[in-house]
């Protein structure tokens, strides 16, 4: 058994713990709610995008209104855009991200290459060996459009370069504080015929309207389909960094209640060992004092 000191000792540190994890909790619980109100910040934009691009690519010869709209026969390479956390303390939130899209594209065939967007997720498929062609690492806390428009590019390059006949996107969906799902999404070529493909379900409306598009419907598609494509890799990302805080929170909370159900126990075994150590104390000085007396009575 430990000493009385050595247990002291113990408890002092596991209350510090609790402190710093209680820290952590009321941290990501106001960092979760931004991210959420983030989200819902872009829903709108994306919903109005998003009808008018579907207006537009549902004509006839859609293949040839863009490149990014035409499904290739055959894949020959495909690439996953892998949305992680830069930091741990956030429970399973990395490795279940990590283990759906390993578990997902564990075909062997055809190849598939990687842009992680984290460290948590680029160290993982790296030690699995996995081709990483690029990683995108140290978002700002709150990302704006501009900070990951970057990562969209790449993933409209690589299919425009035939790099990569089909992109996904793979990211940690928000339902709610204690729950968030690993989801992966096809990003490219675009297909606009299934509306709940989208990183968000958006509410549509009907289409019926005419337009009239100034400039030609070659120039629109040409600036609306890389944004909206840019567009969906921001709001992964805002998905993302909101399931990440609640992950976190929720663990926090967890490591909180556990260190104050192991100091009780501590405590309590501390109090018991304090209580033989009097016990035994006391019984060697009655020992002894017996002891005196009977030498009394024999002088």
């Amino acid at each position: 058994m430990a000493s009385a000191r050595e247990m002291r000792m113990r408890i002092r540190s596991i209350k510090n713990i609790s402190q710093v994890t209680r820290a952590l909790e009321a941290v990501s619980a106001s960092k979760v709610r931004k991210a959420v109100a983030a989200v819902t910040a872009t829903r709108a934009y994306a919903t109005k995008a998003w009808q008018v691009l579907t207006h537009i690519a549902r004509q006839p010869g859609r293949a040839s209104l863009h490149p990014l709209l035409a499904h290739r026969p055959v894949v020959h390479n495909m690439l996953v855009v892998v949305i992680s956390g830069d930091r741990g303390l956030a429970g399973a939130y990395n490795s279940n991200i990590i283990r759906f899209v390993i578990q997902h594209f564990n075909r062997g065939e055809p190849p598939v290459h990687y842009i992680a967007v984290g460290r948590k997720g680029r160290d993982m498929l790296l030690r699995r060996q996995k081709q990483v062609v690029a990683e995108f690492a140290g978002l700002p806390a709150a990302p704006s459009f501009a900070d990951v428009s970057a990562i969209g590019r790449m993933a409209v390059d690589e299919f425009l370069k035939c790099d990569a006949d089909e992109v996904y996107l793979a990211y940690t969906n928000f339902v709610n504080m204690g729950r968030q799902e690993p989801v992966i999404k096809k990003l490219l070529p675009l297909e606009v015929g299934d509306e709940t493909g989208r990183v968000q379900d958006y509410t549509h409306q009907s289409l019926t309207a005419a337009y009239i598009y100034e400039p030609s419907e070659e120039e629109l598609l040409d600036e609306i389909i890389p944004r909206f494509t840019a567009l969906q890799v921001y709001q992964a990302i805002l998905e993302s960094l909101a399931s990440e805080h609640a992950a976190r929170m929720v663990a926090m909370s967890n490591a909180t209640e556990n260190a104050i159900e192991l100091v009780s126990h501590l405590e309590l075994e501390y109090n018991k060992a304090r209580q033989q150590t009097i016990t035994s104390d006391l019984l060697d000085i009655a020992g002894g004092a017996e002891a005196l007396a009977k030498t009394m009575v024999q002088e």
